[in-house]
């Protein structure tokens, strides 16, 4: 049975790489926040937006929701959560932070299987470890997609990689 430390000690870097990324952000002029770009996301914002959203989801299934259910939530904070400033981010991510840090703490067994269904890919049986560790890895994507669009616009991004996080603490 996997004990609840080491899922949660990456999900705390997660939190902790997300909340470095946006610092950096709220640093640089408030206009490249929501600048068009040409990337594989049309805007840093969309970027962290996605990534917020995939996090609200993942946890949503966690909790017992379904994939569609999950998804549906999450598209309907989309279009809101993009065009939201990044000093509103910070705040959003730290309360999604601490309802998810909440869930996992009140987990027995973090190898518990959940059954997905993903309208895309199909059933999928995992565990709670396993959907956190996609949450941590997700995010660590698409905070690299955010330090290439920050050079792409002249900007430089920050370091945010677990071995930094671990030095941190």
């Amino acid at each position: 049975m996997t004990h609840p430390e080491p899922v949660l000690k990456m999900y705390n870097y997660h939190v902790w790489a997300n909340g470095v990324i946006i610092d950096r952000l709220k640093e640089l002029p408030q206009h490249i926040y929501h600048k068009d770009i040409q990337s594989g996301f049309s805007s840093v914002s969309k970027v962290l937006s996605h990534i917020y959203l995939t996090d609200y989801a993942w946890f949503d299934i966690i909790s017992g929701n379904s994939m569609n259910e999950a998804m549906a939530s999450s598209d309907q904070l989309r279009e809101v959560m993009e065009k939201k400033s990044i000093e509103e981010m910070k705040k959003i991510f730290l309360d999604l932070s601490e309802r998810n840090k909440a869930l996992l703490n009140s987990q027995e067994d973090m190898d518990k299987v959940i059954v997905v269904d993903n309208p895309y890919a199909g059933l999928l049986e995992t565990s709670i470890s396993e959907s956190v560790l996609h949450v941590v890895t997700h995010g660590s994507y698409h905070r690299g997609n955010i330090a290439t669009m920050l050079r792409q616009m002249g900007h430089t991004s920050v370091m945010q990689d677990f071995g930094l996080y671990l030095y941190s603490k």
